[in-house]
């Protein structure tokens, strides 16, 4: 077999076992990807699901705002901002502050991602959000859930659910978007744990000095 063949079904190999099921898995836990989370039922049948997650050294209530707020023209969607805005998804840097404006977010609200929407699905203050997309032939959901672990720790679970058709275009648009959606969601939730432990952080900081003085 010529070699490079043979190093091409190789790497072939190597991304669709062990690094696609990295990908698809990062971060999470055996019982965080078999936990039920309120959007699964949205796509009963998805063609692929992906669960990633992270740890924040802060309680669900600051991680929430920075959730409700996303989306483009309002908080942004918190990844790389320049890849966003090269592509469309954003009009400028996502938030590192909270908008009180966009605070309030309910079922049926439509949010702007680029040239599209997400809609809400589903909405559980400081537990879960969950948002759809349904076009260019395929149906997507996109949900957040927060578990906490303690007074001052909290899961943040990402779950992907897409259903596509089996046609040989769309196999390979997923295995182009694969790879993307992963850095960008892995990125996403690492700014998320970082901007809500700031919030904590400051909070805890003002609680401190006001009972010490």
């Amino acid at each position: 077999m010529n070699r490079r063949v043979l190093a091409a079904l190789t790497l072939a190999a190597l991304y669709w076992f062990p690094v696609r099921r990295w990908m698809g898995r990062w971060g999470s836990t055996p019982e965080e990807r078999a936990r039920v989370m309120p959007g699964d039922a949205v796509i009963p049948n998805p063609t692929h699901v992906e669960t990633q997650a992270v740890t924040v050294h802060a309680p669900p209530a600051d991680v929430w705002p920075w959730l409700v707020q996303i989306g483009s023209r309002r908080g942004g969607l918190y990844s790389y901002d320049s890849l966003d805005r090269l592509f469309g998804f954003l009009d400028g840097p996502s938030a590192n502050r909270i908008l009180p404006e966009f605070q309030q977010l309910a079922e049926g609200d439509r949010i702007e991602w680029g040239r599209e929407y997400l809609t809400v699905e589903a909405l559980e203050p400081n537990r879960a959000l969950v948002l759809s997309f349904t076009g260019h032939g395929m149906e997507w959901v996109w949900q957040f859930g927060l578990y906490p672990l303690d007074g001052q720790h909290t899961r943040l679970v990402s779950r992907g659910s897409e259903r596509t058709p089996n046609t040989a275009m769309f196999w390979l648009f997923m295995r182009i978007m694969e790879p993307a959606s992963f850095v960008m969601t892995s990125k996403m939730l690492l700014n998320l744990k970082n901007r809500a432990e700031r919030l904590y952080a400051s909070a805890e900081a003002r609680s401190t000095a006001a009972r010490a003085a």
